[in-house]
């Protein structure tokens, strides 16, 4: 549960001269394009154990039972728990992005889209649906949509700067020379440019990416 409150005061922070655009992902929540990674807890896959225990245990229990109930209580408190440490931890990092940062800039998902079912239709069924899947579930322990949530509230707050941006081809472009191809995302750590040579973590090229294309739309913005 996030709560929120109207007319709370803003309370400014100092300004800190620097600016960052973040990459969202699965091994790292956030990676910054100061080449920062913060954690990723991936606290539902850490619980999965005990709530498949508890989720089977569930099932073997009779409809409308004293245990039935039980059982059901315990599975709600699990998820209760995924929860709230999600919660925190998102609450930890965003506090952490805004009192370093004075902008910040990040793509602008829809994470409701890209979680959508892997398999498909009976008319246009999936492909690697179980991949698909997986990822899924990756992305919504990652609690992306909760992270956003939190750290929109507290740059309003602190007085930092937001900026969303689109994030096609952010993972494919090379920061440096500015091409643009699939091949360029060898494996999920990996960037090396098929035109430049440039090589480096994947994530921190995506970050650099979505900061120029943050900067540049602020800079478009102001000038309007």
């Amino acid at each position: 549960m996030v709560l929120s409150c109207d007319d709370v005061p803003a309370q400014p922070l100092p300004a800190t001269g620097a600016v960052a655009g973040i990459d969202l992902g699965v091994a790292s929540l956030v990676t910054t394009s100061d080449g920062e990674h913060l954690a990723n807890p991936r606290h539902l896959a850490a619980t999965a154990d005990r709530l498949a225990t508890a989720q089977r245990d569930l099932a073997r229990k009779k409809r409308g039972s004293k245990r039935r109930r039980k059982a059901v209580a315990r599975v709600a408190a699990l998820h209760a728990k995924v929860r709230r440490q999600r919660l925190d931890h998102a609450h930890k990092a965003a506090l952490a992005l805004v009192g370093d940062y004075d902008v910040i800039v990040h793509e602008d998902l829809r994470i409701t889209h890209m979680t959508r079912s892997a398999s498909g239709t009976i008319e246009a069924p999936g492909r690697n649906v179980a991949q698909k899947a997986g990822l899924n579930r990756s992305i919504l322990d990652a609690g992306w949509g909760v992270f956003l949530t939190i750290l929109a509230h507290k740059a309003e707050s602190a007085g930092r700067e937001l900026i969303a941006v689109d994030p096609r081809n952010t993972s494919r472009t090379c920061s440096r020379c500015g091409h643009v191809a699939k091949e360029n995302r060898l494996t999920q750590p990996a960037f090396a440019c098929t035109a430049c040579g440039h090589t480096g973590h994947a994530d921190v090229n995506a970050a650099i990416n979505i900061l120029r294309a943050g900067l540049a739309l602020r800079q478009a913005t102001q000038a309007a």
